[in-house]
C-alpha cells in the first residue's frame, strides 16, 4: 500500500466548496500513476514499452465531504492481479481526521498492448503487480 498526498484546490469544488464527486477518480488515478513509480517503473515506460491499462470498471462509495483546501491522503494497492487484469484498491482520508476514510473505491483495468488487444500470458507488468499482491497478502497473513 502507498500513499500519496494532494490538497484540495479550488477548481475540484462546486459553489458549496464541497469536492465534485468525479474528481475522486482523479484522485484514484493519482495513487496508481505513483503505485507504478514505486514498482520500479513509471506509467509513462509501461507504455513505451507496450503495455497499457485501460480503466474496464470503476466504483466510488463517497462516506463523508471533502472541501477546498483540505489536504488528503490518497492509499493505494493492488487488491486483484492476473494475466489479464489488475484491480487497484484506493481509501481516501482527510488529514486533520486521520484514519477517518472519507471515500473509498476500485478501479479494474485490462492489460492491453498499443492497438487496444488485450495481452493474455506473458507479460512483465502483470507478473510484477502479483507477485506484489502475494507478497503484501503473504505479510498479512504473516502478521507483518
Amino acid at each position: 500500500m502507498i500513499a500519496c498526498k494532494t490538497r484540495v484546490r479550488y477548481c475540484e469544488t462546486d459553489k458549496m466548496g464541497v469536492v465534485y464527486h468525479g474528481n475522486y477518480f482523479n484522485w484514484f488515478e493519482m495513487g496508481r500513476t505513483e503505485y507504478c513509480r514505486a514498482l520500479g517503473k513509471t506509467y509513462l515506460e509501461w507504455e513505451r514499452e507496450g503495455v497499457l491499462l485501460p480503466v474496464v470498471e470503476a466504483h466510488c462509495r463517497h462516506k463523508h465531504s471533502v472541501f477546498y483546501d483540505d489536504e488528503i491522503t490518497i492509499w493505494t494497492w493492488i487488491e486483484n492481479a492476473g494475466s489479464a487484469s489488475v484491480t487497484f484498491g484506493n481509501r481516501i482520508e482527510r488529514d486533520c481526521e486521520p484514519g477517518k476514510i472519507v471515500a473509498e473505491g476500485w478501479t479494474k483495468h485490462a492489460f492491453v498492448d498499443k492497438s487496444g488487444k488485450i495481452i493474455r500470458g506473458k507479460n512483465e507488468l502483470a507478473e510484477i503487480m502479483e507477485r506484489q499482491m502475494n507478497k503484501i497478502g503473504d505479510e498479512e497473513r504473516n502478521g507483518e
